[in-house]
């Protein structure tokens, strides 16, 4: 008994060797997805790779989340830098490891703190790099991504988009968006034309109450 006992303890020792980060092991993961030529950056070949290999769509917002916590710079594309930060963070260093913390990058777009984070970090993250500001299409994609079941107005902003003149979005617009999102009525009632919106605001709200039929306040038709 006593030795069986010994034999139980020594396997259960073994256990947390095997299951404890390990920053060798991670490069080693890293490196099943890049090429000789260039072995220290993961690009769209590989991340298609990577992305089947846990499971997760590339279009799945958890990429995102895990891209932020990575702090990577290029959509697409993870260095070997931005890879061990964000994995050891996690404590990731294989396929199962991080299949594991989908569930908790998901949960982290549950924390007003760390979505603002998320969602301010998208708008580098997604724009062209020779761009200062992101291109419609692109930002139509991304805001659907981080704002489309949460934002009751989503899909009539998205409308509005549609037929404006806009065809890029600046970082000012980007981050009023999300502030627009939280602190606006869905009836637009506390919708302050003096609170300093972008002009792009002004329009949606502008042309929602168009939209629904709404008379246009002596207030509304001084600033429109």
């Amino acid at each position: 008994m006593d030795e069986n006992s010994s034999r139980r303890y020594t396997k259960n020792e073994d256990i947390p060797s095997v299951s404890a980060y390990s920053q060798k092991r991670c490069i080693a993961w890293f490196r099943q997805y890049t090429t000789s030529d260039d072995p220290d950056t993961l690009g769209p070949e590989g991340m298609e790779k990577f992305c089947e290999d846990i499971a997760v769509q590339p279009e799945n917002v958890v990429m995102l989340v895990l891209a932020y916590k990575m702090n990577a710079r290029q959509m697409g594309f993870f260095t070997l830098a931005e890879w061990l930060k964000g994995l050891s963070d996690l404590s990731c260093d294989t396929i199962s490891k991080t299949q594991q913390k989908l569930e908790y990058l998901k949960s982290l777009l549950n924390e007003p703190h760390t979505f603002k984070g998320i969602y301010r970090y998208a708008y580098d993250f997604a724009r062209d790099k020779d761009q200062r500001s992101m291109d419609m299409e692109t930002a139509r994609v991304m805001l659907h991504l981080l704002l489309g079941k949460h934002w009751p107005l989503f899909s009539q902003f998205a409308q509005f988009l549609d037929q404006s003149k806009y065809k890029v979005i600046n970082k000012d617009q980007w981050c009023n968006i999300l502030e627009f999102s939280r602190t606006i009525n869905h009836d637009l009632s506390n919708y302050d034309l003096d609170g300093a919106w972008p002009v792009m605001l002004d329009e949606f709200v502008e042309w929602l109450k168009g939209q629904r039929g709404e008379a246009m306040t002596s207030t509304d038709i001084r600033y429109s």
